[in-house]
């Protein structure tokens, strides 16, 4: 570690001396007026950065509100299965809002802009949440209105005995394991705390635990646990055959890659 040194009285210079940080960039920073911006003696971490964050909390609450919105009006109508699509992007937001939130709650140096797993999950992630939004819309809307003689993904009724009772089971269904899942995912950021991290860890971090109690007594991964089961209630919700099928594959060899790395 650099230690700082000081000048006694009498070595002190009457010469004003630049401050260690002043460099190009500080100077690049002035504006045309001529005046300077007052440079930065600790530099940010961009991950970190409270701007970075705040943005995306404010997004994310900005969705959420508008999907709550959106959701509301469309149930105002029973036969409008469209409340699905916008409720999909409720329940989004609501999970990267908590991965934060709960993250910054009990482990806050891994607190970042990382945390709220909006890009951090990759490319497919995000794929794959659009294909749901797409099924979605195609077949609650789009395909039984062109083409009502093929009921086309009507929410899983031929699984069960027609008539209303069965749209109402695979709903039921759907939101028990969207909230369950949900649930223990939570709960296993909270009980692990600093121990639980986003990222795959390759070395042991100092200080870090192997949890064994609590939900980890009964489940050795319940964050992957909870997940699996949410992304597998939301497409239920919306009436995604095909998604459904997707997620479960995906989720599956996903989580099981994590384990075994």
């Amino acid at each position: 570690m650099d230690s700082a040194s000081s000048n006694s009285p009498a070595e002190a210079s009457p010469v004003h001396q630049q401050p260690p940080w002043t460099t190009a960039t500080a100077l690049a920073n002035s504006s045309e007026s001529g005046a300077s911006r007052p440079p930065r003696d600790t530099p940010i971490n961009p991950n970190k950065s409270p701007s970075a964050i705040s943005l995306r909390a404010f997004l994310i609450g900005l969705a959420f509100g508008i999907s709550v919105t959106l959701t509301f009006l469309a149930l105002q109508r029973p036969s409008n299965p469209l409340w699905r699509a916008p409720f999909f992007i409720t329940t989004l937001s609501t999970f990267h809002f908590l991965e934060f939130y709960i993250t910054a709650l009990y482990n806050p140096p891994a607190a970042t802009t990382s945390a709220f797993l909006l890009t951090t999950n990759g490319y497919s992630y995000n794929v794959a949440h659009t294909l749901a939004l797409i099924e979605c819309v195609v077949g609650n809307y789009l395909a039984p209105r062109y083409f009502p003689e093929r009921r086309y993904l009507h929410h899983f009724d031929a699984f069960l005995p027609a008539g209303g009772g069965a749209r109402a089971a695979w709903l039921t269904v759907g939101f028990a394991l969207l909230v369950l899942g949900q649930a223990i995912r939570t709960l296993a950021m909270v009980h692990a705390a600093t121990n639980f991290n986003h990222l795959i860890q390759f070395r042991k971090k100092e200080g870090h635990v192997l949890v064994t109690d609590g939900i980890y007594r009964w489940l050795r991964h319940p964050s992957y646990f909870g997940f699996f089961w949410w992304g597998l209630g939301t497409q239920i919700i919306m009436g995604n055959e095909a998604c459904l099928a997707g997620y479960a594959v995906v989720l599956w060899k996903f989580f099981k890659h994590r384990i075994e790395s």
